[in-house]
């Protein structure tokens, strides 16, 4: 078993400890150290990550943690990037990335803080915790959560760290633990419990690394709140995470602000406002291009010829998308009751658009894979209408007049 040196001095950052083993786990090479400060990834905190030296070696030679873990008999392995001649009853002097230790003790004490806020203020409890690269989240064991009630327990937890209470570890038994008021007793029995205790606001297990006091912690900043299956998820950012976030919101807020001509405040309504004359815009142009196709269809109906009895309509319109054509032959066989449509849009990507007047005899999902057999592309449709698309563009108007013909052809006889 490993001694874990986090659990007394989560500001310990350097370390000597001796390799009391070598392994490979899925081909990844890792040492087991008699002694370690490095954190594996437990309780919803993720791991350390850091360097190892081997004694006698400059520290240029250091070698990467790129992961932690512990085994359940309490070892703890040291994933490294790449092998190294590390032998078993060798000593090495250990580094902890203390940047990436320091976020980690901000989002995690802010954690406790918020939740315990939650419960003071609002009487909901956390049922699980997530820190992610970017965010943190707690679920939180309620039916509803407002803007106002997770608003109400961000100034609480912020009162907290701006109080600096102090944060200390003690260790108890699990008889012990039962009568000291924890806001969550952990699920398995322990002989001995680690508590992390918030000065007069704060008292649970955890085996995590903390500040020594909620100063430290900085400002706790919630982003989001959504509900997820029968709970609320609350979304945070801690310390100088929060920081970096709020200035990466700004900076986007600014610029939009700036896009829009106006001040930052103003840039919801603005939006709002640019929304609806979109929408208008939008449904402007839908009514022009009906209109346009209203007048397509009279004017290609009246050039187009009759012949037993049929009309057939072949056009390929270069510079159209398919909801054009697709519309377009809508308009056509609304206005005869006696016509086939075959038409083509080049617009990216190419378009086919086949259609026929309620109770003629062709099926136009038929011709549509027939055609694009030959032309490449994929479609499909009814007997009355069918689309499709297809990168052959130039060979659609020659394949259409052939399907024309054939049409034709079929009404003879």
């Amino acid at each position: 078993m490993t001694e874990h040196l986090y659990y007394q001095d989560s500001f310990l950052y350097e370390f000597d400890a001796e390799v009391i083993g070598v392994t490979a786990v899925d081909s990844r090479p890792a040492v087991i150290l008699d002694r370690t400060a490095f954190y594996p990834t437990s309780g919803g905190q993720v791991f350390d990550t850091g360097w190892i030296v081997p004694a006698g070696f400059a520290e240029t030679s250091r070698l990467r943690v790129a992961e932690v873990a512990e085994r359940e008999d309490g070892s703890i392995l040291h994933f490294l990037e790449s092998p190294a001649q590390i032998q078993p009853g060798s000593r090495i002097h250990g580094l902890i990335d203390t940047d990436r230790r320091r976020d980690h003790m901000q989002q995690h004490s802010g954690q406790h803080v918020l939740s315990a806020a939650f419960v003071r203020a609002l009487n909901m409890p956390t049922v699980s915790f997530h820190m992610g690269a970017e965010s943190c989240s707690i679920d939180l064991d309620t039916k509803s959560l407002s803007n106002k009630q997770a608003e109400a327990a961000e100034a609480l937890a912020n009162d907290v760290v701006t109080e600096n209470r102090s944060v200390s570890i003690r260790f108890v038994t699990s008889a012990e633990a039962k009568d000291l008021g924890l806001r969550k007793l952990p699920p398995a029995e322990r002989d001995q419990l680690r508590l992390i205790d918030i000065h007069d606001f704060d008292l649970t297990a955890c085996g995590g690394t903390h500040v020594t006091a909620t100063g430290q912690i900085g400002c706790i900043l919630l982003r989001k709140i959504e509900k997820v299956r029968q709970r609320w998820r609350v979304e945070f950012v801690c310390g100088k995470r929060a920081v970096g976030t709020a200035r990466r919101d700004y900076t986007a807020l600014a610029e939009s602000a700036g896009l829009l001509s106006t001040h930052v405040w103003d840039v919801p309504q603005q939006i709002q406002k640019s929304q609806e004359e979109s929408r208008a815009l939008k449904k402007s142009a839908e009514h022009a291009l009906a209109e346009i196709a209203d007048l397509y269809a009279v004017r290609m109906l009246a050039e187009t010829p009759e012949n037993g009895g049929r009309k057939i309509v072949v056009r390929v319109f270069p510079d159209r998308d398919l909801g054009f054509i697709k519309l377009l032959a809508q308009k056509l066989v609304r206005q005869s009751s006696s016509l086939v449509a075959l038409l083509s849009a080049g617009a990216d990507p190419p378009a086919l658009v086949f259609a026929q007047s309620p109770g003629q005899p062709f099926d136009m999902g038929t011709l549509m894979k027939e055609a694009l057999a030959k032309l490449g592309g994929r479609g499909g449709g009814s007997r009355d209408m069918a689309q499709g698309g297809t990168a052959q563009t130039g060979r659609v108007e020659a394949e259409l007049k052939q399907i024309a013909a054939r049409l034709g052809e079929n009404q003879k006889h």
